[in-house]
């Protein structure tokens, strides 16, 4: 019974994992097919060739992604092995699917207004990477090529490749489509980062409270019985003063930093507070480790 309870658990996991996939890479087709190809707009990656050769020589999209990933695929497979590319595979025909049946330029998207493309298509197209890296896979292209070249080039990171090859096939999209659509192309991208990285973190986000006090005993008691949350002293030493000092860490969600502020302040006036972002918060209270 425990055993089929544990294979039930993995099957609804997986098939979360494809349904974000799969909403992911609708998003990314509807970004690149309705917004950033008929706008002109190279944002990097395979995609970003793909809208050259669309706009260039009128090369469907979906074909030029399907025709590029396939000398990755199998370089990946033959250097990185099965494991590797068996996810990005099921993202890449995802993605190759929709580009391929979704009608042209639906959005009736045209290149009279650059920023709410970048914005829109950004928001989009980050929202799409977003969903397809948490149901961890990627959509092949640039992060394939790159992730083979650190093994050649380990002294530079894998996201510091990329960010030389999609710099180069920007670049390229300059010379064709003119740089006042590649200045535009920027703000799509910059967009793209954030909405992704904040769909990645997620509700594993938190904050870190640093409290400098001499009540720390009384205001950690307060706060394990009000706020529920955990504390851990951290002991240091004041530079000028020299005397000793106990830190109160406690992590914690945005919504109740207020209250925490309210629990320091009403027990130490003086009390010396920081808080601080955390990208990840994983375990009890937060997100539960599902290895």
């Amino acid at each position: 019974m425990e055993k089929l309870k544990k294979e039930l658990s993995l099957y609804n996991k997986n098939n979360i994992r494809y349904i974000r996939m799969l909403a992911g890479t609708l998003l990314l087709a509807m970004a690149y097919k309705w917004i950033f190809d008929p706008a002109g707009m190279v944002t990097g990656g395979f995609s970003g060739i793909a809208v050259i050769l669309r706009r260039t020589f009128g090369m469907p999209l979906w074909l030029t992604t399907f025709i590029l990933n396939i000398p990755v695929f199998i370089a990946a497979y033959i250097s990185m092995g099965r494991d590797f590319v068996k996810n990005t595979l099921a993202a890449t025909a995802m993605l190759t699917v929709f580009l391929a049946v979704l009608p042209e330029n639906a959005g009736n998207v045209s290149e009279s207004d650059y920023l709410l493309d970048a914005l829109f298509g950004g928001g989009l197209a980050g929202a799409g990477i977003g969903l397809v890296l948490t149901s961890m896979a990627t959509t092949g292209g640039t992060d394939m090529i790159a992730a083979m070249l650190n093994r050649l080039l380990p002294f530079y990171s894998i996201a510091q490749i990329m960010q030389v090859l999609d710099a180069v096939i920007v670049l390229a999209g300059a010379l064709i489509f003119g740089i006042y659509s590649s200045m535009y192309s920027i703000i799509a991208i910059y967009v793209m980062s954030k909405v992704s990285d904040r769909i990645c973190d997620g509700m594993k986000a938190a904050k870190a409270v640093y409290v400098i006090s001499d009540k720390y005993e009384q205001i950690a008691k307060k706060i394990i019985i009000r706020l529920q949350r955990g504390v851990t002293y951290l002991y240091g030493e004041g530079i000028y003063s020299g005397n000793k000092k106990s830190v109160i860490l406690c992590i914690m969600t945005r919504k109740q930093v207020p209250a925490m502020k309210k629990v320091v302040w009403e027990t130490d006036e003086d009390a010396f507070i920081m808080v601080s972002d955390v990208r990840e918060a994983l375990g009890e209270g937060f997100v539960k480790n599902s290895q």
